[in-house]
């Protein structure tokens, strides 16, 4: 127990020092088993580790996802989600705000990234709600918030990471999240309705469209509609394992990047490079936490603070909410995928041993990543949207993000509660 906590003190110290997060794990990590084995064993360790990462079969579905979020970012569906959005809410008051929010929820089912949706649907949403009147504060918050439905509307790199550090079944968390991302569309559509039912000012209505209008407006997300059955419903019925799933999907972006006259000889390797950065991003951080991870694993932190925890909790369910809350405060002064890869070793054989599903308990991960991204005052969304939209001052996106936190705060209480939401489509997948 307290060569982990020095560990876990040490690599927060170095993150405090401006140190990049894998060279803060792998230093603290190597070094700690040295300490505790002897350097030699210490090597082999940790050269096992990168060996095997580096080259799983399951690692090959980041890449893939990643891809296909860039292809279908570039073919431009994100604005004809927006459009159909709209024609359907944009005619309500905060209805631009509430378009955002679903075709924010639609994007993320073909991307699976958080910034790349808060991105895209700044550059779609933005200009039409400011054309319309909407209050900066209100047009950014409902963004920044819409964003996170990327991590947890499947396919999600987030997920992918947490499934592969836990070793759980990647396809059912996908399925998982389904069901909880349509809870979080309502909740944070609602934190639209408060909003403008406080100051109506912040969001006026826009045009109401015919229904001839909305079906053809309905007509053109066709492609999505598509590419999100032939992923998730192939991965769900079993036809094909996540990993080919995210190459199916892949092929299926390019081609209807391809299709559409997106991609020039210039344009596909933009996509490729940034495809490569992000994956190099992402296994570094993976590794590097795989290697913190053994460390972490070898000391007796997990058992002596699972004990510790059922020791003073009489109800299990109060471990989780304990959880929650720590995750929430992490989330407001630390990144947020460090924030899980550092607590991941020591909070998931606690769920695992108190009888908790990992499915559920990964989808309870997601959600409180999503609180992280736009939290003030290191939210990740927010500093997307800000340097985007450099004439919206930072105090109004913070304002403006406020009761989608607390929206998503509900929605984290009411997927604790009532862990069927996250369980019920994995379960089957099992028969």
């Amino acid at each position: 127990m307290i060569e982990a906590s020095i560990g876990f003190a040490a690599v927060f110290i170095m993150a405090a020092l401006r140190i990049p997060l894998a060279v803060c794990m792998v230093t603290v990590g190597m070094g700690g088993l040295a300490l505790l084995r002897g350097w030699q064993p210490a090597l082999a360790s940790t050269s096992q580790v990168i060996f095997e990462t580096g080259f799983a079969y399951v690692l090959s579905v980041i890449p893939l996802f990643v891809l296909m979020g860039n292809f279908v970012a570039r073919a431009g569906m994100a604005r004809e989600l927006f459009q159909a959005a709209n024609a359907f809410v944009g005619h309500r008051r905060g209805g631009l705000a509430m378009a955002s929010i679903i075709a924010s929820g639609g994007f993320g089912a073909i991307c699976g990234s958080s910034i790349a949706t808060a991105a895209t649907m700044t550059r779609v949403a933005y200009p039409e709600m400011k054309r319309h009147g909407y209050r900066d504060a209100l047009a950014a918050g409902s963004i920044g918030a819409g964003g996170t439905l990327g991590i947890l509307i499947p396919p999600s790199t987030i997920m992918v990471i947490y499934g592969i550090i836990t070793e759980t079944d990647i396809g059912k968390l996908f399925v998982a999240g389904i069901l909880p991302g349509i809870v979080a569309i309502v909740c944070l559509c609602l934190a639209v309705v408060v909003v403008t039912w406080r100051d109506p000012a912040a969001g006026p209505a826009a045009e109401r469209h015919s229904w001839p209008e909305r079906l053809r407006a309905l007509r053109n997300v066709w492609g999505v509609a598509l590419l999100f059955a032939l992923v998730i419903g192939g991965i769900y019925g079993g036809v094909f394992t996540a990993t080919e799933g995210a190459g199916v999907g892949a092929g299926g972006a390019f081609v209807f990047a391809l299709l559409r006259g997106s991609l020039t000889p210039r344009a596909l390797l933009e996509i490729l490079q940034e495809s490569a950065r992000t994956t190099a991003m992402l296994f570094t951080i993976l590794i590097a936490a795989m290697v913190f991870t053994s460390f972490v694993n070898f000391t007796s932190m997990p058992n002596d603070l699972r004990d510790f925890i059922v020791q003073f909790s009489p109800e299990p369910i109060m471990v989780v909410v304990m959880m929650m809350v720590i995750y929430i405060l992490l989330g407001l002064v630390m990144e947020e995928l460090s924030m899980v890869l550092l607590t991941i070793p020591v909070f998931f054989p606690v769920i695992t041993g108190l009888g908790y599903d990992p499915v559920w308990f990964g989808i309870l991960i997601v959600t409180v990543i999503e609180i992280g991204m736009i939290s003030p005052p290191v939210g990740m969304n927010l500093f997307v949207i800000n340097a985007l939209l450099p004439k919206v001052p930072l105090n109004q996106i913070f304002r403006g993000v406020w009761p989608f936190v607390f929206a998503d705060i509900v929605r984290l209480g009411i997927l604790v509660a009532f862990p069927v939401i996250s369980l019920w489509l994995p379960g089957f997948m099992n028969r």
